[in-house]
């Protein structure tokens, strides 16, 4: 975006192949949040694909950095786990700096098919209709709201917003609840640091008590009411969920949470900023809105909202010319794979008419493929027909702030300008 931003690039990059090839750590927030990440993958990806890290802060683990190699990885359950107990799907191994919840995303088969079954409903093409007119409504009403020739906080005032109220609809909570939601979601992800969302572990466990007790209170209502279409009635009522551990429960409604609102929201942020980097693009996007679901599909490609996700190997497995052993932490980056130019022509490029713009990784593969990605590319679609019918442009008037993670690879601000019409 800047002068600045091309500097960080460059040292970046110089850094990234100045290190011996065994030192590459990508899993640093710092290198994300500076977006200064980029050049670590490009070498992994050329010199090193399947790589060993032996010290970070997260210990010893191997990234798999090839598209192929990450649908190798993500489709082979029987030997590459998502359990819980294993360590989860985070790098980490919990909900940054807690003990791993369980949740349906960190459980293997058969006990992951059967809770994913109970929610998957709520975004069935049949539903995705009946919530469709209402998005519609709200992105309406959100964009009809914005100043004009003003600067304000696109993540606040859109993503954040538009996104809390769909997650509020499907978990049938009050609207004016909904930023609570959003805050709880942040706190999930929220890595303990002076001057960070929390400040310590103890700050975050206290917010997490607040957040469960709040959704044993729905639950509680749900359970001794009839049968509804929202996410907490299908838990509550369905056969196989009912009579779930409230932690499971409450993991489960963590798993909800994130998915529901970080990925979208962070994707509609970051679709206005890879349009205003790339001017050729949001003209050719306005001169034909036909566009619009090919270019939702390549921003979620370009912005990977999940920078990763990890498994642990439950046996010894030769993979991409390394033995990977048994209890060894395996992190597929998404975020490398979707720029693998042996897959992807120009990865590096924002190109909105690709010719096949929905093949990423972004919603993972295999049985954890995300449960809810029509949802988001929905929300997506109607927010960019929305905005082409009322503004001709959307102006970026500042550098992003990104979040600090490895995970959730996001936007905290996104300072724009909608110019007064002429």
């Amino acid at each position: 975006m800047g002068d600045g931003s091309a500097d960080l690039a460059r040292s970046a990059r110089d850094e990234a192949y100045a290190l011996p090839l065994e030192a590459i750590d990508p899993a640093q927030p710092a290198l994300f949040q500076a977006d200064a990440h980029w050049p670590y993958f490009e070498r992994l990806r050329r010199e090193d694909p399947v790589h060993y890290t032996a010290d970070s802060e997260y210990g010893p683990y191997w990234s798999i950095t090839k598209f192929n190699d990450i649908v190798a990885v993500d489709t082979n359950h029987q030997v590459f786990s998502s359990d819980f107990l294993k360590g989860g799907i985070t790098i980490g191994g919990g909900q940054a700096n807690m003990d791993p919840l369980p949740m349906f995303i960190a459980m293997d088969p058969p006990k992951h098919d059967i809770q994913r079954k109970a929610v998957s409903p709520a975004v069935s093409p049949a539903h995705l209709q009946v919530l469709g007119p209402l998005i519609r409504e709200r992105a309406g009403k959100i964009l009809d709201g914005l100043p004009i020739g003003e600067t304000f906080d696109w993540v606040d005032l859109v993503s954040k917003e538009l996104t809390a109220m769909t997650l509020a609809t499907l978990f049938d909570v009050p609207q004016e609840d909904r930023r609570r939601i959003t805050y709880w979601s942040d706190v999930v992800t929220a890595i303990p640091m002076p001057g960070g969302l929390v400040e310590s572990l103890d700050q975050k466990l206290a917010i997490f008590q607040q957040y469960q007790a709040y959704f044993v209170e729905l639950w509680n209502r749900k359970v001794n009411a009839e049968p509804a279409e929202d996410l907490i009635s299908m838990l509550a009522h369905h056969p196989q969920t009912r009579n779930m551990e409230p932690r499971e429960y409450f993991g489960n409604v963590v798993l909800l949470t994130v998915g529901g609102n970080d990925t979208t929201r962070n994707t509609i942020s970051g679709s206005v900023l890879a349009l205003n980097q790339n001017p050729d693009q949001y003209a050719k996007l306005r001169a034909d809105p036909s566009l619009i679901p090919s270019m939702v599909s390549e921003t979620i490609r370009w912005q990977t909202p999940l920078a990763h996700m990890r498994r642990t190997a439950v046996s010894d497995i030769e993979f991409g010319g390394k033995t990977i052993r048994k209890g060894d932490k395996v992190v597929m980056w998404y975020v490398s794979g979707n720029r693998d130019d042996e897959v992807i022509d120009s990865p590096d490029r924002y190109i909105i008419d690709r010719e096949r713009p929905r093949h990423h990784l972004s919603f993972g593969f295999g049985i954890h493929r995300c449960v809810g990605n029509r949802l988001a590319e929905l929300q997506l679609t109607i927010i960019w027909e929305e905005i082409l019918k009322r503004f001709p442009m959307i102006e970026v008037v500042g550098e992003p702030k990104r979040v600090y993670s490895t995970f959730v690879k996001g936007y905290e601000h996104l300072p724009v300008v909608i110019p007064a019409r002429a």
